[in-house]
């Protein structure tokens, strides 16, 4: 069952961090979150692009029209990884955890022009945004949950678009600006000292220990990895895809595993921001 691997490996996984209300709302939270001086630079910044009038909308411009970047918006690991614990790629040469920080260097750097800051600014917003959706931080073989079928009534859905949208929508709704109010209001001075302080190899890890949760259903713990289902450790080509049904209460019990990610990422999406222009002005 393993021998298509190393094809597979080549291939990028076709995966939408949050969808479009996740990373709006990761990105509102996160400008307000923002110091007057900071905001006002990011604003100043996103006056000069031609295709977005403002900083949670930019936040989409990584996944269309065309992706940009397309490994750098998740991490693939091995199925035997219970943690992550380095600054790097476990399966490739650039991931989010690189991708991050390279991005986080060009915003911060004082001789960097206008236009490069910009496109720094626009792909940090989304790469903080994906790292914090857990079906980000998965396995190859089943494109992060793309290929596990979510909905026996809908045959396009998939487990990995119940964690980019479906839970938002069920727990949260649709009215993005509100969402991020909200969650933004609920977060502690607590919490926000607590994310700040983090990495992205934190945050990560964070990420693939809801994956590899049993309570997710993503994959069983046997034999010392993470295997696809209880008799096949991972997805081969030409094999059928498993079914995970994403019920009512499983949407509902995972809710306030995904609220607590938008609002981590909000916060941490600013508190980078704040570093970055901090050094660029000196």
């Amino acid at each position: 069952m393993t021998r298509f691997l190393p094809l597979l490996l080549l291939l990028p996984i076709p995966a939408f961090a949050w969808g479009e209300p996740g990373h709006r709302i990761v990105c509102q939270i996160a400008i307000d979150e923002l110091s007057a001086n900071v905001r006002a630079e990011v604003e100043r910044l996103i006056e000069l692009d031609r295709d977005f009038d403002n900083f949670a909308e930019s936040c989409l411009f990584a996944d269309a029209p065309e992706r940009i970047r397309a490994r750098d918006h998740y991490v693939n690991i091995p199925r035997s990884h219970a943690a992550i614990t380095t600054a790097d790629c476990p399966l490739a040469q650039t991931c989010v955890i690189t991708a991050i920080p390279k991005d986080a260097a060009v915003l911060a750097n004082p001789l960097t022009t206008d236009s490069e800051k910009l496109l720094a600014l626009k792909l940090l917003g989304h790469w903080v945004g994906d790292i914090h959706q857990p079906l980000h931080i998965s396995f190859q073989d089943d494109r992060g949950g793309n290929h596990i079928f979510a909905d026996v009534a809908d045959p396009e859905s998939n487990f990995h678009g119940a964690w980019d949208y479906r839970i938002i929508e069920h727990k949260l709704g649709h009215d993005e600006a509100a969402i991020a109010s909200t969650l933004r209001q609920a977060i502690t001075d607590e919490q926000r000292s607590a994310w700040r302080h983090d990495s992205p190899v934190e945050w990560a890890n964070e990420s693939l220990q809801v994956t590899i949760s049993p309570d997710t259903g993503y994959c069983t713990w046997q034999q010392g990895a993470c295997w696809h289902s209880a008799d096949n450790m991972m997805l081969s080509a030409g094999e059928p895809w498993r079914m995970v049904p994403i019920t009512e209460p499983y949407l509902e019990r995972h809710g306030p595993v995904v609220m607590e990610r938008l609002q981590q990422a909000g916060v941490r999406l600013a508190a980078l921001l704040e570093r970055a222009f901090a050094e660029s002005s000196g």
